[in-house]
């Protein structure tokens, strides 16, 4: 088990899957909404990709022209879009300098003009088309990724094509400049479901220790030890027998017979009909 105050996010994995928090949803957004935020890259490489920091939208899938919230990171810049249902509006910052370990936004909208600041870039302002005013949303508020499988599955012009790597954290929210600012969530602060999430700048690789040479790989909240040649297990404790399919060289005995292993080497058990070492001929 570990504390997680900071929470950190490993991006998309192999299955197109995301790691995320997922909050309860944000109440009287419509007219005034205010955010503010900091987030720490996994690598520069990630400020280059296209990777989402927090979304919510009408339903969170299906038709274009839903109204969302999204903000994310396309090519090394912040960018900031909302849609009240008669247009998207969009915010692009300039690229980010990547000498800051730790980067700030703050971000709002009133009405149909929108706001935003990055670091200590100049604030830039943006007015969504067409006549409508309110941002009605009904999702969960996604913070690092998201729940669906793919997001094409978002509304046309809040799609980012992967979930966010590195950190945030410090985020805080009011819908009302009377109000002070509050972490997302009921209670205050706490999601209600996520997803391969880990603490900053603590990795579970540090609770275990994998054996005869392995080395432990992490992924999101998830941990395995990647075993030399020869070995395997959980932490690499076991050897592969030579009759095993990973053992490297495979056995040689041909398809239909059985491998058996020997003090030194291994035989081919051959079925009727067939004969020979590894049991290759008729």
């Amino acid at each position: 088990a570990i504390n997680i105050s900071q929470p950190r996010f490993s991006g998309t994995d192999a299955f197109g899957y995301t790691s995320f928090l997922s909050y309860s949803t944000i109440p009287n957004i419509t007219f005034y909404y205010e955010f503010r935020l900091k987030f720490q890259l996994a690598n520069h490489h990630s400020s280059l990709q296209d990777n989402l920091i927090f979304f919510t939208g009408q339903k969170g899938q299906g038709l274009n022209g839903d109204d969302f919230l999204v903000l994310g990171l396309r090519n090394g810049r912040v960018v900031y879009s909302y849609n009240l249902g008669s247009g998207t509006a969009t915010i692009i910052s300039k690229p980010l300098d990547l000498r800051l370990n730790i980067h700030v936004i703050h971000l709002g909208r009133y009405l149909q003009n929108g706001w935003l600041k990055v670091d200590d870039q100049k604030n830039k302002t943006v007015s969504s088309p067409g006549a409508l005013v309110g941002l009605n949303v009904f999702s969960q508020f996604y913070l690092g990724g998201y729940r669906e499988y793919t997001p094409e599955l978002l509304p046309k012009g809040s799609r980012f094509k992967n979930g966010f790597q590195g950190c945030i954290f410090d985020v805080q929210v009011r819908t009302s400049m009377k109000q002070e600012f509050k972490s997302p969530g009921t209670p205050e602060g706490h999601p209600n479901s996520g997803r391969s999430v880990g603490q900053c700048k603590d990795s579970p690789c540090n609770l275990i220790k994998c054996r005869n040479g392995g080395k432990c790989v992490e992924g999101g909240s998830t941990v395995y030890c990647d075993c030399l040649t020869g070995w395997k297990g959980a932490f690499c404790t076991e050897t592969v027998s030579v009759c095993e399919p990973e053992h490297d060289p495979p056995h040689r005995c041909k398809q239909g017979s059985t491998c058996v292993p020997l003090p030194n080497g291994y035989t081919c058990h051959c079925p009727l009909g067939t004969t020979g070492t590894y049991c290759e001929q008729g």
